[in-house]
């Protein structure tokens, strides 16, 4: 019985590829951290949706993300935190279908992020890098993510926010006994192939 139920799931799964890109609002929260201010970024990648029944799937990717936050540092001066990360999101979602051809998608789960690159600004100088043995935050990043989209054929719109769950403070700050997380909402479109 399992297995018959098995090969008809795996009849009925579509495996759709696409891509996926649009707009960040990311910030950085965390004990002592009081002044920070959201970011605008980007996100672009390659996405995954495996839809194993009619309105169930597993939504998976790699995307190209910039984070970070803003603050307002000693003597009125702008300082900014631009990180760069590579972003896997494996979500279940649930499809309701509004109307032919329209589909609402929520969606929740895990993600894994690792930092590639960035650069700690105070005015117009780089103070330091993000990641790194001199820089202020760990490379690693993983959360919980959630969203709401809807499916025009294959036209996805999407919004969320991603809760990063791991402190991601480096030394430098984990000694004045900081802690940080990141935190993005999101808004998405793409196209699924």
């Amino acid at each position: 019985m399992v297995a018959m139920m098995a090969i008809v799931m795996a009849a009925s799964a579509q495996l759709n590829l696409g891509i996926k890109g649009g707009l960040n609002m990311s910030n950085i929260v965390g004990d002592k951290i009081d002044d920070s201010n959201m970011k605008l970024g980007f996100h672009a990648g390659i996405a995954a949706d495996y839809e194993f029944m009619p309105s169930m799937a597993l939504q998976t990717g790699l995307f190209f993300s910039t984070k970070g936050a803003k603050a307002n540092v000693v003597g009125n001066t702008d300082a900014s935190i631009n990180s760069m990360y590579l972003q896997v999101p494996v979500h279940f979602a649930y499809k309701l279908d509004a109307a032919p051809g329209t589909r609402i998608v929520f969606h929740a789960g895990p993600y894994v992020a690792y930092g590639v690159g960035g650069k700690v600004k105070v005015g117009d100088k780089n103070l330091a890098d993000v990641f790194g043995d001199k820089g202020f935050f760990k490379a690693f990043d993983a959360g919980l993510g959630l969203g709401v989209g809807a499916e025009f054929g294959p036209i996805l719109v999407d919004v969320g926010w991603d809760m990063g769950l791991v402190n991601i403070a480096n030394k430098t700050l984990t000694d004045l006994g900081a802690k940080a997380r990141n935190q993005n909402a999101y808004l998405s479109v793409g196209y699924k192939f």
